[in-house]
This record gives structure tokens, sequence and C-alpha cells, in this order.
């Protein structure tokens, strides 16, 4: 994944939204921290993966990655806000045991530990976490930035139409 590429993607909106909107000089931060858990959310309920009580299946790959890639902005949002846009995330490299539902409950507590302290390290091992749950949801690298690029895209598009 173009890690860099996906960062100035995101820096382009982030001004983009933040002058249409006239916040340059707001401090964002736990506003974004709240989008991102909400975003968390809406990914768990198209997983539907703690639903014990329904039979109803997951919702269709094509928008539990888009809600996925939802999660991708707010992250990236959150690493230019603090300045880590120019370090190095690398990739996920191993299995876990976990379930999706305990990995979405470790997301949640790593970004309100990220929220605390703001340090590069919980914010890597939050962006490792989130990455590790795409692979977890079977998703590739390469489907998560088509999938960031074409709502990126889409981000752009709801801005321009009063969203």
């Amino acid at each position: 994944m173009d890690f860099e590429k996906l960062f100035d993607m995101q820096r382009r909106l982030n001004q983009h939204i933040e002058r249409t909107h006239k916040l340059t000089k707001e401090d964002l931060f736990n506003k974004k921290v709240l989008a991102l858990i909400v975003e968390l959310g809406e990914l768990a309920n198209e997983t539907r993966c703690f639903k014990f009580w329904s039979i109803k299946p997951a919702s269709p790959k094509e928008k539990i990655v888009e809600e996925y890639v939802d999660g991708i902005h707010f992250i990236l949002s959150l690493g230019i806000e603090c300045g880590f846009d120019r370090e190095t995330i690398y990739s996920v490299g191993h299995e876990t045991e976990k379930s999706i539902s305990d990995q979405l409950l470790e997301v949640y507590e790593l970004i309100c530990e990220f929220r605390n302290s703001r340090t590069l390290c919980d914010y890597r091992t939050v962006f490792l976490a989130y990455l590790q749950l795409g692979k977890m949801l079977g998703f590739t690298p390469a489907d998560i930035e088509k999938a960031y690029i074409h709502k990126n895209e889409e981000n752009y598009k709801r801005q321009a139409e009063g969203y």
C-alpha cells in the first residue's frame, strides 16, 4: 500500500474541507477521534460479527470495505493532525487468533489510548491494529487502496454538493 500517496490525498481533502468550512484555525483532533470511533461502530454493524441474536448475514464485501476505508480516512487525518504523516507505517505481517469482534474492541481501546497520549508509538499501534482488522476482513492492501481512492473522490463530490 502506498501510504505516502494516501497521506497526500488525505492532506488535500482535509485542506479542502477546512477551507470550505472555515475550519483552518480549529483544533479538530477530538472530533476526528470521535468520527473514527463512529466509523468503527458502523464497520462493526456492517460485519454483524457481534450480532449473536441474528441469522442475517454480513453486508456485501463492497459495503464493508467502504465502511472500512472511512476509518482509514480518519486515521490518516489524525496522523496529519499530529505531524505523523511522514512516518513509516509498516504493513501487517502476523496472523492472529482473535475474532473480528475482539479486534474491533482492541482497535477501539487503542484509539482511546492514542487520544490521551498523541504519541507516534500509539498512532502506529492504532494504524497497525486497524490494518490487521482489514486483513481479518479479507481485504488486501490493493483492495484497501482502491476503495480509499474511490471514497476520497466521492468525498470531494459530496463536498461540492453541499454534504
